[in-house]
């Protein structure tokens, strides 16, 4: 078994892969150089797995490239796969999320944009159409940005019911629905949005990242600006899972592909400063679905630690035992072939990695 890591930085792509012992790893030179890719998905409904990058021109704006070779070659449309219709009057900034829909619709593919827009592709992530049920929500026009912009970046289909799926926005809140996307509603009770003036609102909360449990599709877990959250009950409620956490505040969760209540994050200090909590550079985990957390630090670097991990810098391949990995804004890539018991490098000196996404071959 060999591991393909994704690594998606400010100026490219980069893959690397290791053998067997997920310790070992050889980083090839970068795809779509000078051109910062948001968004890496690995679609495995074929058989082979089929690469798509979300790459991000600053001269020809956004697009989407796949790959059926492992990144040996690429293909890219003549014109943009993804565009506003003319009477939307918004333009695509920028592809922040991919997501393969499930094995009952086997050429379906999401991608979730800034401006906060959602499309939707039938010919497996060559070309999209917009999903206006959800442009055209009434609660659209109040929806605001983070730092980061106003951007759908999670997008969950649900195994178990193709017209179930889930998005994620900053700054929106959660958002679903159960008939395929015609119709959408907001689903936040429960998560805090503390700087409002009511801090339980319908919507407005700014979730910086969504994960499902791979063996429990019900239950989903959230990173909130300040908050981590479960949910029992396919997003309808959240409760808080921040109790034995250093912070509450961060940007990736990512859960286990199979083992029920596992899931990890990587906890920061405060809007003013947004470092590691107490410059120490840990993973934390969970076995418990978030009621307790433990950090997880061997092999990584000591302390004074400063580098961020963004939200979708972190995930976990599909082996047993399960591979987790995260890359930081200064350039470092980190792998643990133990599910976090254990860390070692895979790349450093990189540019600032956007997101990390790793499968078997």
């Amino acid at each position: 078994m060999a591991v393909l890591l994704a690594i998606g930085t400010q100026k490219g792509l980069f893959l690397a892969q290791a053998a067997d012992d997920r310790r070992s790893w050889q980083v090839g030179p970068a795809h779509f150089a000078m051109q910062a890719v948001y968004a890496v998905a690995v679609d495995r409904r074929g058989g082979a797995p089929r690469l798509l990058a979300g790459v991000d021109s600053s001269h020809w704006g956004p697009s989407v490239a796949v790959s059926d070779d492992l990144g040996a070659t690429w293909q890219e449309p003549d014109s943009a796969p993804l565009a506003f219709p003319a009477d939307a009057g918004a333009a695509v900034q920028r592809v922040w999320q991919i997501a393969p829909a499930t094995d009952a619709e086997p050429g379906v593919v999401w991608a979730g944009t800034q401006p906060s827009a959602l499309f939707r592709s039938a010919d497996g992530g060559r070309t999209y159409e917009l999903v206006r049920s959800l442009w055209d929500h009434p609660h659209r026009p109040e929806w605001g940005e983070g730092y980061g912009g106003q951007a759908i970046h999670t997008v969950l289909p649900d195994p178990q019911d193709p017209a179930r799926v889930v998005v994620a926005m900053s700054t929106g809140g959660v958002y679903q629905t159960a008939d395929g996307g015609a119709t959408w509603r907001p689903t936040n009770t429960g998560i805090k949005a503390y700087f409002l003036p009511d801090p339980w609102p319908e919507f407005g909360q700014c979730v910086h990242k969504v994960a499902r449990d791979a063996a429990d599709p019900r239950r989903l877990y959230a990173q909130n600006h300040h908050g981590v959250y479960r949910s029992d009950d396919a997003g309808e409620t959240w409760q808080s899972i921040a109790g034995t956490l250093p912070s509450d505040f961060g940007f990736p969760i990512v859960a286990h592909p199979r083992r029920p209540g596992v899931i990890w994050g990587f906890p920061l200090t405060a809007d003013g400063e947004r470092h590691p909590v107490d410059l120490k550079c840990r993973v934390f985990r969970s076995t418990d679905a978030g009621e307790h957390w433990t950090p997880q630090s061997a092999g990584l670097p000591e302390q004074p630690y400063y580098p961020v991990v963004l939200r979708d810098a972190m995930c976990a391949d599909d082996a047993d035992p399960a591979g987790v990995y995260f890359g930081t804004r200064s350039g470092e890539v980190w792998a643990s072939a133990d599910e976090g018991e254990s860390w070692a490098p895979v790349a450093e000196h990189l540019p600032d990695v956007l997101c990390v996404r790793a499968v078997t071959i």
